[in-house]
């Protein structure tokens, strides 16, 4: 008897067996091995996959994201014949094994076995051979039996598993994946910081995610809607089922905490499903998705939006825009600051040039404190863009910055031509040391001037490099201006307050190092702390025609806390300083009291107040709103682009007044004002 069993079983060698713990799917069928064969298993789409060739036998699933450059191989037993095989699929853990014949196998569980890909055997042809006496059982299902294939797919619905004689790419989607989909492209998001995603980054991880958005078209829902995604993308699907008349859908995000956006709502018209309304027997599906990073969507300007949040809004299989009722998209954020203004945009793509823009055609923005409202006739991609200085147009920059130009164009030649007189002007002892420091001053505006004008024009340049060291000089150029402009005030203090002018000993020499080695100094300092301190420097610049924003760039100190600790903080001493020394020049003016001498002293305290840089302190106005923000800095951009000519003009108006008033050269209380004097501020 036992030995007829035997005989029986013979043409099986081996049957199925699983572990003691329950699966959640179960696959089994026998497989003829005519050669020496084995088990490939790799990573499949959204479904387990069993396909035989006479080669080998091949299993495909959905691997984690860290896995799928990997595949496994395992050997089958040398001996020929039929064999009785089975696959069993834990849920809980996510494995798969694979009983064949007498041997058992964890797919994936053996790292000897894994292969990367690219370092694999050339294939060869593989020649497919059905599967008999096939069956398979979902957890909590019946066993189904199936008819002989070489090939089987089965996609997930929910928690249980169906048969499937489809091609993959008509595979519903599991929930699984999509989770899967969206940990992998989180980690790509994580890995391409914005400054260094560039725009084949960017192209690359918008084309997964709209790999993602074709994936939540698909996926097996069990309740009515449904959200995916921990980290940085949120993906919400709704789900609309068709009536005759159809209604508005609104949709409000959980409140966040720690940001500048706290949330947000959408409110999508009855008009939306009208547009759709040929197919009513059909379910609508209105995908949401919630990007907590800029990366991907960066423009050419660098543009910021309001905490990094991107929006999308679309209706699965449908193109809307031009639509009658607008859609409305509500973020919910910290009150703005003042001088910053709300701007709601859309993602235009760009396929020519691998690259996007923020648009605002078709869409209308309503700020409030604490929320900004969006209105669009159109379904895309949106935020809110976050605009500089919005009370100043486009109209004003323009005129600004042809003021700034011309200005720092002709303060630059008048410097060098105050520079080439003074150096000609005395060889008096007291008059070579105040001429030198006047040179100084000149020769750093000079260079003030001449490297902003070019800054632009650097970082417009490939070379980051060079638009760093760009950057480091035109801050040595400010500080240095800023520093000699405090050292015209201690040389007035000299001259007035200092009852015995006594002589030290290479006094020029120590005021040069001050005036040139403490701006080196500082920013040496700057830069050794970190050289990422310099660089390219976008100035985000509003545009009422087209409602665009485009940024101005220039080679700069790319951190605000470092400009306003360092080039406020000192321009504020200096500018203390010399309104104090200001101010004894007026009593010194108020004491001599002369008649017949008051256009000189106005003209002299002019031109001490232009050296002191008094007028710099209008930059403390640029802080303010409104029409006496703008005036302020038409004052500012015309009193401090011309500061050398300015000089200039003043000096020579000085030395005709002197030629026209020689007797006034006598008298000892206004001998300080005089240029041609031995102790003038210009001689």
């Amino acid at each position: 008897m036992k030995v007829l069993l035997l005989l029986l079983l013979s043409p099986l060698q081996g049957v199925g067996a699983s572990s003691h713990q329950e699966e959640d799917f179960r696959f089994c069928g026998d497989r003829n091995q005519t050669q020496n064969s084995s088990v490939i298993y790799e990573h499949g789409p959204a479904t387990i996959s069993i396909k035989n060739t006479a080669q080998a036998l091949i299993i495909k699933r959905p691997f984690l994201p860290n896995r799928r450059s990997s595949y496994y191989k395992y050997s089958l037993p040398p001996t020929l014949g039929r064999y009785r095989f089975c696959i069993y699929w834990f849920k809980a853990n996510r494995t798969l094994r694979l009983v064949y014949g007498k041997q058992s196998f964890l797919l994936g569980g053996d790292p000897s076995s894994s292969i990367i890909r690219g370092k694999e055997h050339q294939k060869t042809e593989r020649t497919s051979t059905s599967i008999f006496n096939v069956s398979y059982i979902s957890k909590g299902g019946k066993n189904t039996s199936l008819d002989s294939a070489s090939e089987y797919f089965f996609p997930c619905r929910g928690n249980y598993f169906k048969e499937m004689k489809a091609s993959p790419e008509s595979m519903p989607i599991c929930e699984q994946d999509v989770e899967e989909q969206l940990t992998a492209l989180d980690s790509l998001i994580a890995q391409a910081p914005v400054p260094a995603a560039g725009a084949m980054g960017q192209q690359m991880l918008r084309r997964k995610l709209g790999e993602l958005e074709k994936m939540l078209a698909k996926v097996e829902l069990e309740g009515q809607n449904q959200t995916f995604g921990k980290a940085t993308v949120h993906a919400t699907v709704l789900r609309v089922q068709p009536t005759r008349a159809p209604q508005h859908l609104a949709f409000a995000s959980q409140r966040e905490e720690g940001g500048e956006v706290h949330g947000f709502a959408v409110d999508l018209p009855s008009s939306l499903f009208l547009m759709a309304k040929e197919r009513e027997d059909v379910e609508h599906r209105v995908l949401v998705m919630d990007i907590n990073s800029q990366t991907m969507f960066q423009d050419e300007n660098s543009s910021h939006v309001l905490g990094d949040k991107v929006v999308g809004i679309s209706l699965v299989d449908a193109v809307v825009a031009n639509l009658s009722d607008p859609v409305v998209l509500t973020l919910f954020h910290d009150q703005l600051p003042r001088n910053v203004t709300p701007l709601c945009v859309f993602w235009q793509e760009d396929t020519t040039a691998s690259s996007g823009s923020w648009d605002s055609y078709g869409c209308t923005t309503a700020a409030g404190a604490s929320q900004t409202d969006c209105r669009c006739n159109h379904l895309t991609y949106f935020a809110v863009l976050m605009v500089s200085s919005p009370e100043i147009t486009y109209i004003h920059r323009d005129y600004l910055s042809i003021i700034t130009y011309i200005g720092c164009l002709i303060s630059a030649l008048a410097s060098i031509c105050t520079i080439f007189f003074l150096y000609f002007r005395s060889k008096q002892r007291d008059q070579i040391t105040s001429m030198h420091i006047h040179m100084n001053l000149l020769g750093a505006i000079f260079l003030l001037d001449i490297t902003f004008l070019i800054s632009e024009h650097l970082a417009s340049s490939s070379s980051e490099a060079v638009c760093r060291a760009g950057g480091l000089f035109l801050h040595f150029c400010l500080l240095s201006c800023l520093t000699w402009m405090g050292i015209e005030g201690y040389n007035l203090y000299r001259l007035v307050i200092e009852v015995f002018n006594a002589y030290h000993d290479h006094f020029l020499l120590k005021l040069c190092l001050v005036g040139w080695g403490l701006p080196f100094f500082c920013v040496m300092l700057i830069f050794l702390a970190s050289w990422t301190n310099y660089g390219p420097f976008s100035i985000p610049i509003y545009e009422s025609i087209g409602g665009k924003s485009t940024n101005a760039t220039i080679c700069w100190i790319t951190s605000p806390l470092i400009h306003n600790v360092v080039n406020l903080g000192f321009f504020s001493l200096v500018f203390l300083f010399n309104s104090v020394m200001l101010g004894a020049m007026v009593r010194e003016i108020l004491r001599q009291n002369k008649k017949g001498h008051k256009l000189k002293h106005v003209l002299a305290l002019f031109g001490l107040s232009i050296l002191l840089g008094i007028p710099w302190a209008l930059v403390f106005f640029s802080f303010t709103s409104g029409v006496f923000r703008l005036i302020s800095l038409y004052i500012f951009t015309i009193i401090n682009s011309l500061q050398g000519f300015l000089i200039f003009l003043w000096y020579w108006t000085m030395v005709l007044q002197a030629r026209k008033s020689p007797e006034s050269q006598s008298s000892s209380d206004s001998i300080k004002l005089q240029p041609n004097s031995s102790q003038s501020h210009f001689g």
